[in-house]
């Protein structure tokens, strides 16, 4: 499964329906409201990087209140459950 972090400024006023359509697009998995300087973090999980060039170039532009996106594409997934499994096979 490949891992896209979408980091997404809106209009303001344009936030919540921005989210909820970008909640409604196959692929995404979760949208965050967040403080700083973005508005909205996406998370985005498919099965090949194809989709992950559709859904950010095709489907995200449709989406009213889009003001700039950044996309990141995750390589590897470091979390404590991970490092814990890892851990228990003996892996240093």
């Amino acid at each position: 499964m490949i891992t896209t972090i979408v980091l997404v400024n809106a209009e303001p006023r344009l936030i919540p329906t921005c989210a909820a359509a970008l909640a409604g697009i196959e692929g995404v998995t979760d949208v965050y409201s967040v403080s700083g300087a973005w508005d909205l973090v996406v998370i985005v999980k498919v099965k090949e990087y194809e989709e992950i060039a559709k859904i950010v170039t095709e489907h995200f532009p449709t989406v009213p209140g889009i003001v700039k996106t950044t996309t990141l594409t995750a390589f590897r997934a470091y979390s404590k459950a991970d490092l814990e499994q890892a851990w228990d096979m003996g892996v240093d």
